[in-house]
């Protein structure tokens, strides 16, 4: 999941792909973009999502579910757009059987690194490939397609649905996960996130206009946002107790006790993400 490429005016890549990263994390990319760049050599890039399963509010469970009301079967190819490092991908392959291929599409060669690493640990390097491009001009078709927080590659939600249809072969199914307000959104929260972000039920409204059949809608729930959001600051909070001398070290931690107290006092239980399996 997660392609980092145009995203729109405010949503940064961190988070990466998914576009629902705040505007703290714009901050981190910008106000601290020097920091980030200065220590990357001590691993900080690295260890911006090295305690993420993957970069979405999501369970094991949660995951299972959505893999299942796929309904992948034995030689079902699965395209992922905006992958990221490929882990729900290969879970998905796996849970396809034998003959199942996986292909993953990302903008960003570090992640891509990390998933060929993956796919190799766990045997799947012959049947899941890793493509270095962008989700928006991908052609290839598949059985199944994922696309989860990777809408601004087109840009859009509209825009995105319309353009999975031409991915997926007849008869399949698309899992799309997109952020939504959870509720009405505060004051703080509109201003934080623009109009970049709407209700679950214009996602569901767009589905439908777009000739998708809504098979599943399930969304996160708080539980797999904090985890989501602790698991995201985790692996720099690591590098700051390994760096504590580190000449950045102040800025990153700075960066992390922002976007801590911007979760809990403007998103937290506002912000939503929801995940949908589309047929036509």
């Amino acid at each position: 999941m997660l392609d980092n490429g145009p995203v729109p005016s405010r949503w940064p890549i961190g988070l990466r792909t998914l576009w629902i990263a705040t505007a703290t994390r714009l901050r981190d990319r910008d106000d601290v973009g020097n920091s980030v760049r200065m220590a990357s050599s001590s691993g900080l890039d690295r260890a911006r999502y090295a305690a993420m399963r993957w970069n979405t509010p999501l369970s094991v469970d949660h995951a299972s579910l959505l893999v299942d009301r796929l309904e992948l079967g034995p030689g079902a190819d699965v395209l992922d757009l905006g992958c990221g490092w490929g882990e729900l991908l290969m879970r998905a392959v796996e849970a396809s059987g034998s003959g199942a291929r996986g292909v993953g599409i990302d903008n960003d060669e570090q992640v891509l690194a990390r998933a060929r690493a993956l796919a190799g640990a766990r045997g799947l390097d012959r049947r899941v490939n890793f493509v270095h491009a962008e989700s928006a001009t991908w052609k290839q078709q598949a059985d199944r397609v994922l696309c989860i927080g990777a809408s601004h590659a087109w840009p859009g939600v509209e825009q995105a649905l319309h353009a999975l249809a031409r991915v997926v072969r007849p008869g399949g199914q698309v899992l799309f996960g997109e952020g939504c307000w959870e509720r009405p959104p505060t004051p703080a929260a509109a201003a934080l996130f623009g109009e970049d972000v709407i209700a679950l039920a214009n996602i569901v409204r767009l589905a439908r206009a777009a000739d998708w059949q809504v098979l599943h809608l399930s969304t996160a729930d708080q539980r797999e946002w904090d985890d989501f959001e602790a698991t995201w600051r985790r692996g720099r909070q690591q590098w700051l107790l390994d760096h504590p001398h580190h000449d950045r070290s102040r800025d990153v931690q700075d960066t992390l006790d922002a976007q801590l107290k911007e979760y809990v006092e403007v998103y937290r239980g506002v912000l939503g993400f929801g995940y949908l399996v589309l047929g036509r």
